[in-house]
This record gives C-alpha cells, structure tokens and sequence, in this order.
C-alpha cells in the first residue's frame, strides 16, 4: 500500500507552546486510524496539521507525496477532507444543498452554480451511503447531532478524497446516533476501500470495526503508534489518559472500563 501521509520528528510551536513534540506516524491507503488522548493532548491540533491548514515548526510532514512547504496547499485540500462539527452550515440549507458545496469546496452555494448531472450522481451516492436518502430535502435545524455529523461525512466525500480526516464525529450522539454514524463508516470503508481514514475520538467505543491502526497522544507527545492490537492495550491506554483502565475486544469493537480493583483502592464506587 501506499503512504498517503508520512509525518517525521514533527514539532509545532505556537505562541512559544510546544504543541505537539517529535510526532513520527505513516499512514497508508485502506488503513483506519484512531488518535486517541485526553483533553489538551493535541488531536484535533495534528488533525488541522494533516488537513494542511497548518505547517510544522520542526521536522517534515508529506500529503500524498507532496511535502508541506513545498506544494500549494489549496491543490491538496480536496484530496484530504477535514470533518469537524464545527463547521458553519447556513440554517436554510437542505441536506442535499449542504453536499453540494463539496462540490465547490465553499461555505455556501454560489448564486450562478448549478451542479452538473454528475455532481447531482454524486451528491445522491454519498447522502445514500451516509443513511441520510429520506432526509436529503430536511433543512438543518431539524436535523439531530448523528445526522448532522453523517451530513458533513456526506458533504466531504464529494469530492472523492483520498484522505478523510474525521474531529470528534460522535461527539454528543446517543447510542443510536453512535451506532448509525459507526454503520456507515463501515459501509464506506467496503465502497471504498482504498481510503485511509483518521478519526478523533476520546472513547474507544467509538471506534468502527476495522479500526487498524492507532496513535495515542498525551501533552503534545506521542506514547504509542502501529497496529491497533498492539497500541489499544490496558497499559498504554491507561499511561495515555493518566487512569487505571482495562481494554477488551468483542466482535471488532472496543471497550474500556475502569479496573475494579484500582476503584476499590480509591475508594470510588
């Protein structure tokens, strides 16, 4: 497979704060990545960092090839999509119309545009893989916190990036919403195999089935990063968010409990 971003000895500095130190991860197409680490850790810093909306203080960071320095950032951003629920959405737009300004990359519809019969193939395709088809025509403020998230999923995809990088996407869902958003994140990884995904999140139950790798992140540094199997483990999870926890697998997916013994101790519970 190859390496779509490749980041070594990464430091950034901001305002004379070390945010992030010595970051070293290669990702490749096809792989699932979770970065996993406490408030403050630096996730959704690293996260801007690869979506190139940033650039490193120290060390090297390449996007599909094309180091960061060197290239035209704004050739690359349709390439390597960020999601974030933070991103703007006018209240009058339809599901469908928020899609469409993937097409365009902007905040909002031009008054001229008008999508071309492919842009429309598309916009259908990604809103019905993202669970959303009876909802294309629901303006935004109707939408719950799980359909939004699925929408701007739909929005980033129009463009066939090669990278999707994701910021919290199941931040605030309930167990439905998490359960939907993670069903289509596995029905897009089967549509589209080759695209390598980064996903935030600080619950390792938020994690899809085939998650394959992960990087875990505490005060800017990095504590572990490679396959899942070996990163995800009681001990490093435990070291990364400074809790004694237990980590177990079942059917693809994760789980992360506090050790009961540890409680006991403290007198927790």
């Amino acid at each position: 497979m190859k390496n779509v971003i490749e980041a070594r000895g990464v430091d950034l500095v901001r305002n004379g704060r070390l945010l992030l130190d010595q970051i070293t991860l290669v990702v490749r197409a096809g792989e699932l990545w979770a970065l996993l680490g406490p408030n403050g850790a630096g996730k959704s810093v690293l996260l801007r960092l690869l979506a190139t909306y940033s650039h490193p203080t120290r060390g090297h960071v390449e996007i599909l090839g094309k180091r960061l320095g060197q290239v035209d950032v704004f050739a690359l951003r349709p390439l390597v999509s960020l999601v974030s629920t933070h991103h703007p959405v006018r209240p009058a737009r339809t599901v469908r119309q928020l899609v469409l300004t993937g097409a365009t990359g902007t905040l909002d519809l031009a008054a001229r545009w008008a999508p071309t019969p492919a842009d429309s193939a598309r916009a259908d395709d990604v809103i019905s893989l993202m669970g959303l088809g009876r909802l294309a025509g629901i303006r935004w403020p109707v939408l719950s916190q799980g359909e939004r998230s699925r929408a701007l999923i739909a929005r980033a995809l129009m463009g066939s990036p090669r990278v999707l990088l994701l910021d919290e996407p199941a931040a605030g869902l309930d167990v439905a919403g998490r359960e939907q958003l993670l069903a289509s994140l596995t029905e897009l990884r089967d549509r589209e195999p080759e695209l390598a995904v980064i996903l935030v999140t600080h619950h390792l139950e938020e994690l899809p089935p085939g998650t394959s790798h992960a990087l875990l992140l505490r005060e800017g540094r990095q504590l572990a990063a490679g396959p899942a199997t070996d990163v995800l483990t009681g001990d490093l999870v435990s070291a990364c968010f400074g809790y004694p926890v237990t980590v177990a697998r079942h059917e693809e997916r994760w789980i992360c409990t506090a050790r009961p013994r540890d409680l006991e101790r403290s007198g927790i519970g």
